[in-house]
């Protein structure tokens, strides 16, 4: 998708696959035949410039053809570079603006709550939203209502845009920070499906509280020359980068081997 349309951000998306694996085909309720079905769970993707993950998981789930997904920030395509309700309105909300989609999520758990619905909310946020105040707005409004069917998964690969995190602004003690907001927080190799879902059906059996999966991951993952490599942050493969990227997800590394021995692939990051 990203080497077809020459732009988007693969670190964020490869680091956040195995998580939203684990959420549309084990933990959420939800009906591709059916988008608008009154039941369902709700996701909201906060770190919006990792759609091209989510558009995967939609197409295998049967919400549009696979062969859309190649339209990727195509003019008048519905899969926008940030997930848009207006193009594909089977999304929840329209998301990008870092640090909004915990509010939005808490949102709709809390209109949940007061409608006595028993559906479960689930919001995707990155590791650098920890560094947005409105973040921290919301954590403590949901912490205070006893949101506890609001999950959060927390993408934590340890870059963004500009750099490490540890660099920019340390993050650390998170889980103390959050479990000081009143939320029961678990931490998990968020490359483990074992791991994840363990971590998504425990959250379920705990109440009064709103949960927060701090998901262990490596930006890029998967692909060798892209794993902590900030450069790939906001920067899509090149044809030659995107074969070696591809045969490497097969099981085949001699392509992005050779690419790294012959210092054709660029670095980014600490």
């Amino acid at each position: 998708m990203l080497g077809a349309s020459g732009s988007g951000h693969p670190g964020g998306s490869l680091s956040a696959a195995d998580i939203v694996t684990c959420l549309y085909f084990h933990a959420m309720r939800h009906d591709p035949r059916n988008p608008q079905w009154e039941d369902r769970d709700r996701f909201v993707l906060s770190k919006g410039h990792g759609c091209p993950v989510l558009y995967a998981a939609m197409a295998i789930s049967g919400y549009f053809p696979k062969e859309q997904l190649a339209t990727l920030r195509k003019l008048g395509s519905p899969l926008q570079g940030h997930p848009d309700t207006r193009f594909m309105p089977a999304l929840e909300a329209c998301t990008g603006s870092l640090g909004q989609g915990l509010s939005i999520a808490t949102g709709i758990a809390l209109a949940a709550q007061m409608d006595k619905k028993d559906r479960w909310v689930y919001a995707l946020i990155s590791d650098s939203e920890n560094e947005e105040g409105q973040t921290w707005e919301a954590a403590g409004f949901a912490g205070f209502h006893q949101l506890d069917r609001l999950i959060a998964v927390l993408d934590y690969n340890k870059f963004q845009l500009d750099g490490a995190i540890k660099d920019i602004l340390d993050l650390e003690p998170l889980r103390s920070k959050w479990e000081s907001f009143r939320w029961h927080v678990q931490e998990a190799d968020g490359h483990s499906i074992p791991e994840l879902l363990a971590a998504l059906d425990k959250a379920k059996q705990v109440k009064g509280q709103p949960h927060m999966i701090i998901a262990h991951t490596v930006k890029g993952k998967g692909v060798s020359f892209m794993e902590n490599n900030n450069y790939f942050h906001g920067v899509a493969p090149t044809q030659e980068e995107m074969q070696a990227a591809l045969k490497e997800i097969d099981g085949d590394p001699s392509l992005s081997r050779a690419l790294v021995a012959a210092g054709k692939i660029k670095k980014g990051g600490k």
